[in-house]
């Protein structure tokens, strides 16, 4: 523990992940002057510099110096060098492209767009950025929790003297979310004081942390498979992971395990894990609630398109609301950040011959086709090299169209599919695999694919796709619909995504061929997954299906997503921009499988044979029933809800969800525990039955208990039934937008077995 001893008592030291001597590391401490654009007539010169804590950004925000004008590196999402955002592309000239950068934050807050003086200057800083971040990043929640337990203790030391007074101390307390009473903090105060100095200071101030993070649970895990001369021997901690975390593991990996986290020299040369090393291989992705094998890439990517789960967006350019909000390529790319691979396009006439992009008929604002384009083109493929569909959402003139398809085939080139796969007409879809690096058009087409291989002339079609919330209006208000001439170059761009209207599964299994697909919303799809699931599931085994957000939901809201997967729904579209649970559980539903926006749907829904249906759970290779145990021990270090409030300390409890097939629906909770956010302890059991576990999903949510009011999120994680490992684990916690919250965390422990 001598890290956390020498980063406690001396402020003015780097903490340990910054890169001592680095020259980029130097350069952000140094700082400098850097241009702030945020419109055409406001640019000032502001100093910047990494603090000294290499956790947070010091700005200048005006004339005068503010020491609250910093910025945490946990908030910032991204740095991108170049004119990389919409503010840098309208407010500044092409000459400067190589002197810009974006600083890009996590939730709703403004870029922050930068010029620097020189070239090498703005690579100086986005490389500095990105390598500190990385070190932030690379830590594990015990180096996160030292490092905020470390900035909430220099936080609390008010006259900066490396010491702690007793007044000092019950603020830190309150600080750390957690409430004492007098008696407890003064006893507390004694009896680290052991210099009778009337301050805690030095090694009074290690032994202050010793007692404060004291983990009485590990301490009885440890004690019960350290019988080795009360040490943990690299046998011992075997027969720990084969039977506690029942994982089918060899010797050699525990010693490997040994080698790797125990921070002992002379334990880790005798093959032994300390009590600190067991601690710290907890901490990890070893002792992690998920599956690290579920981390990378792990499934089969060369079953056909129609056979997996595919993460979308709808109205994928609102950055708000559906009726007056912003629409603006950064929708885009923060939804392909996410590993996004179906977003969608409202395209409307635009002035000067450009097509636009936004929600037609309302108030939101409007962004150029091409410069969304260009947005997709530079960010669909870096987190994941699958394909991308373009869900074309045409209202545009015959004029306009032939814009839209010069624009997608000259900026996305190759990469865009204009051709089926292969030399002759294909009867089912390719993989995923095969379309790997490739954009996929999906709209109207004019003719069948077979004329892909042929020229046919333009004919009239309706131009108002299915999923379009103007044709949910005028079908409610019996009105026809409108058509317009579809340009035949836009139209045969559209290869294995047609766009068609559902009528019934017997038509679409008689006359519908593989790659015409229809779009539902959520209403219908809703019926139709409640009551008719088993053709809607056999539907969807060779045909593609599209759910889009009722146009009610004007409020950008979002619908379950939960019972259309367990239809067999590939394509359910929902508003990335909104946070809640239901983006939460589509979080969790592409968590595994390299999070690259695909995951292969269980066998029952792509088996011929299979009668599978949700609502009624008859004999099949469906039903794998599991009786899970949850066993909630304890939580470490919960953020507090209103930071302004010092006084304000969490009454924190869980939920343990479960989300599938209606009999698998469940939901439990704690007792909550009064003032305590920083090590509260419940020792509460659960047990849940799943039925279908391959649908599973497990959330955990850790509330603010509230008797007035409703609760208050705190934390919570979700994942697939499937990727939960069994033993003692630890569940790291996001915020509501689904972004990590470093240093906290709950322990628990978990059991799945045969029923």
């Amino acid at each position: 523990m001598s890290t956390i001893y020498d980063t406690l008592i001396n402020s003015q030291k780097s903490i340990h992940y910054c890169l001592e001597g680095d020259p980029d590391l130097q350069f952000l401490l140094k700082g400098g002057d850097l241009l702030k654009v945020k419109s055409k007539s406001w640019r000032k010169t502001r100093l910047f510099r990494l603090n000294e804590d290499c956790k947070t950004v010091w700005q200048q925000t005006s004339k005068t110096f503010k020491s609250d004008s910093s910025f945490s590196l946990e908030d910032i999402d991204s740095v991108r060098y170049g004119r990389q955002t919409e503010g840098l592309q309208k407010y500044t000239d092409s000459s400067v492209e190589d002197r810009c950068f974006s600083i890009i934050f996590k939730g709703r807050r403004k870029n922050l767009d930068l010029i620097a003086s020189s070239k090498e200057e703005a690579k100086r800083w986005v490389s500095g950025l990105e390598k500190v971040m990385t070190g932030m990043h690379s830590l594990n929640r015990q180096q996160n929790s030292e490092h905020w337990f470390y900035n909430c203790m220099r936080k609390a030391d008010k006259n900066a003297d490396n010491k702690m007074s007793l007044k000092e101390l019950k603020h830190f307390l309150r600080q750390i979310n957690i409430e004492v009473d007098d008696s407890y903090a003064e006893m507390l105060f004694k009896k680290c004081d052991t210099s009778n100095s009337g301050t805690l200071e030095g090694s009074e101030i290690k032994h202050f942390y010793d007692l404060l993070t004291y983990r009485e649970e590990i301490d009885v895990i440890y004690g019960k498979y350290a019988s080795t001369n009360g040490q943990m021997s690299s046998g011992d901690l075997l027969y720990f992971l084969q039977n506690e975390q029942r994982e089918s593991v060899s010797l050699e990996y525990a010693k490997k395990l040994i080698e790797k986290y125990e921070v002992d020299e002379t334990a880790k040369q005798n093959k032994y894990m300390s009590k600190d090393g067991f601690l710290i291989y907890l901490n990890h992705e070893e002792g992690s609630i998920f599956n690290p094998a579920h981390k990378p890439i792990y499934q089969d990517m060369h079953q056909p398109l129609n056979h997996y789960f595919i993460s979308s967006s709808h109205n994928t350019y609102l950055m708000e609301d559906q009726l007056k909000g912003p629409s603006s390529t950064e929708a885009y790319i923060k939804a392909l950040m996410k590993s996004c691979r179906c977003v969608e396009l409202d395209c409307w006439d635009g002035a000067n011959g450009e097509p636009v992009i936004y929600h037609g008929h309302t108030l939101t604002s409007k962004v150029l086709f091409k410069d969304v384009i260009k947005a997709i083109k530079e960010y669909a493929f870096k987190t994941s090299q699958y394909p991308v569909i373009l869900s074309l959402e045409n209202h545009c003139s015959t004029e306009q169209q032939k814009i839209m398809a010069h624009h997608l085939t000259s900026i996305l080139g190759s990469a865009l599919l204009t051709q089926p796969l292969g030399h002759q007409m294909p009867n089912t879809f390719p993989g995923p695999e095969e379309l790997k690096g490739r954009f996929l058009i999906k709209g109207k087409r004019l003719n069948k694919l077979d004329a892909a291989f042929n020229n046919n002339a333009t004919e009239d079609v309706d131009s108002v796709s299915e999923e379009d919330e103007a044709a949910e209006l005028k079908e409610a208000e019996q009105k026809p619909k409108e058509k317009i001439k579809l340009a035949k170059e836009l139209s045969d761009l559209v290869i294995y995504c047609k766009s068609v209207h559902f009528s019934n599964f017997e038509h679409s299994r008689d006359n519908q061929a593989f790659y015409e697909m229809a779009s539902f919303k959520e209403s219908k799809a809703m019926n139709l997954a409640e009551n008719s699931a088993t053709a809607f599931i056999h539907h969807n085994m060779d045909k593609l299906s599209r759910i889009y957000p009722a146009g009610s939901r004007t409020d950008s809201s979002n619908y379950n997503p939960v019972p259309l997967w367990n239809a067999g729904c590939q394509i359910v579209a929902l508003n990335f921009q909104t946070p809640g649970k239901e983006m939460d559980l589509n979080q969790a539903r592409f968590l595994p499988n390299g999070k690259c926006g695909y995951i292969l749907k269980p066998e029952f829904q792509r088996d011929p044979a299979s009668q599978f249906d949700p609502a009624n759970l008859r004999v099949g290779p469906w039903l794998k029933r599991k009786t899970l145990h949850v066993m909630i021990i304890s939580a470490q270090q919960l953020p507090k809800i209103n930071e302004n409030k010092q006084k304000s300390i969490v009454d924190p409890q869980v939920k343990v969800e479960i989300y599938g097939v209606p009999d698998d629906i469940a939901s439990k909770q704690t007792h909550h525990i009064d003032n305590n956010g920083f090590n509260p302890q419940w020792n509460t059991k659960f047990q849940f039955t799943i039925h279908v576990p391959e649908l599973a999903l497990v959330r955990f949510v850790v509330e603010d208990y509230d008797a007035a009011s409703h609760n208050d999120l705190i934390g919570l994680y979700t994942l697939p039934f499937t990727s939960m490992q069994n033993g003692y684990r630890h569940v790291p916690l996001l915020t509501k937008r689904g972004n990590l919250i470093p240093s906290a965390g709950l322990f628990v422990h978990i059991m799945a077995l045969d029923a």
